[in-house]
């Protein structure tokens, strides 16, 4: 049984106590569901005051935006389940002349076009675009127990949606969707379970955010701005720092574990880690491999991107037999750098803008060659302060081990509460 906070209990259930109801749309079946006696299964349409699309005001009329009303798009929704901020807000005047739509608090939020089932509530009265559709419920209906129901089951708005290149979930279909109803009681209690899970959750991403910021701020303390150079290192250039370069395979790759794993410009993050949960492999001759084979110590730099992220830079330390595609550089670097420091340097905010500002544009992608790599200035802090910094990421990195450890068990019980919530076994 999964560990829950202290005072939280899942009480027996009483099997005698549930039925099966099937719900049907046409000839198709959707999922069986379990409830338990005392729920009911009713459609969108009959627990809620208003299913109502948002609206775009027109941007050639300036003074419909930019006032005091929260305007929300696709990318606002689904970061929080509160909707305190958007990107963009509107006037009283586009309310008015009714180019937008108000929605009032506690109106929860559902993305209909596109990315189908991102959800959040609203916290003060707010508009939307079109792709945004506003729930409002009526006094039946806990709005903070249909958001946890609706990311626990947003296949069933999928499956409704009109099956185009870009999918669309209109409000008729939306209003035929199934949600189960426990005693309003019931309903709240399910959702002050799911939603002390989930701010854990967040709690934890926000620390392993924090635990990396912390390695960014020790290196500027311990090396001092790159742009301005307060601590007097000697200057030089990047090419100072790099033995050789190498351009990673042209073979194609697959997806059928043939061959060696090799790494893409997707398995580096954008803050320098690496990501080997989707890896595609390659077929190499023993001649080519052991020519192209990544060894420990290696930088691995990705050298054509979109040019937010051209640039990305980490370290090889991992105990597998692996190479890089050719959207990545191997660089062995001289005696007098190390590679952990040498990458959190890349990685500095001065360097992603200069790799930005420099790189060869062309059409959908960027490119920044070993050689002009190598034409890039940098300072040159003593090796034995190079590794004091590693020492200290080393340690650090321990530290992330676990919170991810932490945060892996706190989304399998979140989870597993969600699957229980719906099933009437959490209360």
């Amino acid at each position: 049984m999964d560990k829950l906070p202290i005072g939280w209990q899942i009480k027996s259930l009483d099997k005698t106590n549930v039925k099966r109801t099937s719900i049907r749309k046409g000839n198709n079946r959707d999922e069986s569901r379990s409830t338990i006696s005392n729920w009911q299964v009713k459609s969108l349409g009959e627990v809620a005051e208003f299913i109502t699309t948002g609206k775009t005001p027109s941007t050639k009329v300036s003074d419909y935006f930019g006032g005091q009303i929260l305007w929300f798009t696709p990318s606002d929704i689904g970061i929080s389940q509160y909707l305190n901020l958007s990107e963009r807000t509107l006037t009283q005047k586009a309310i008015l002349e009714g180019k937008a739509v108000i929605f009032p608090k506690d109106t929860l939020l559902i993305t209909c076009i596109g990315n189908i089932g991102r959800v959040g509530i609203l916290q003060h009265d707010g508009s939307s675009n079109q792709q945004i559709t506003g729930i409002k419920f009526n006094s039946n209906i806990d709005v903070n127990y249909a958001y946890y129901w609706f990311r626990k089951n947003s296949h069933h708005l999928i499956y409704r949606a009109n099956k185009a290149i870009v999918p669309i979930l209109n409000n008729s279909q939306l209003r035929e969707i199934k949600i189960e109803q426990p005693p309003l009681s019931i309903q709240k209690q399910i959702a002050e379970i799911l939603e002390k899970t989930d701010q854990a959750k967040q709690k934890r991403k926000e620390a392993n955010k924090l635990t990396e910021q912390f390695l960014q701020s020790a290196f500027i303390e311990m090396f001092g701005d790159p742009v301005k150079n307060t601590k007097g290192w000697s200057l030089g250039k990047i090419e100072n720092a790099v033995q050789y370069s190498e351009y990673g395979s042209s073979y194609k790759s697959n997806k059928e574990t043939l061959g060696y794993p090799i790494l893409s410009m997707s398995n580096i993050t954008f803050e320098g880690g690496i990501d080997l949960t989707k890896l595609s492999y390659v077929e190499l001759s023993d001649e080519e491999f052991k020519k192209l084979k990544l060894e420990k110590g290696n930088v691995i730099f990705n050298r054509t991107n979109s040019t937010e992220l051209i640039g990305k830079t980490t370290y090889w330390n991992k105990d597998i037999q692996a190479v890089i595609a050719s959207y990545l550089v191997k660089l062995k670097l001289t005696k007098d750098y190390d590679p952990i420091w040498f990458s959190y340097l890349l990685n500095t905010k001065y360097y992603k803008s200069l790799f930005a500002l420099k790189c060869k544009k062309a059409v959908n992608q960027s490119n920044i060659s070993p050689t002009l790599l190598k034409e890039f200035p940098m300072y040159n802090p003593p090796l034995s302060l190079q590794q004091q910094f590693v020492e200290l990421v080393k340690k650090t990195e321990v530290l992330k081990e676990k919170q991810k450890e932490s945060e892996k068990e706190l989304e399998n019980l979140f989870n597993s509460l969600m699957q229980k919530a719906f099933k009437g076994e959490l209360t």
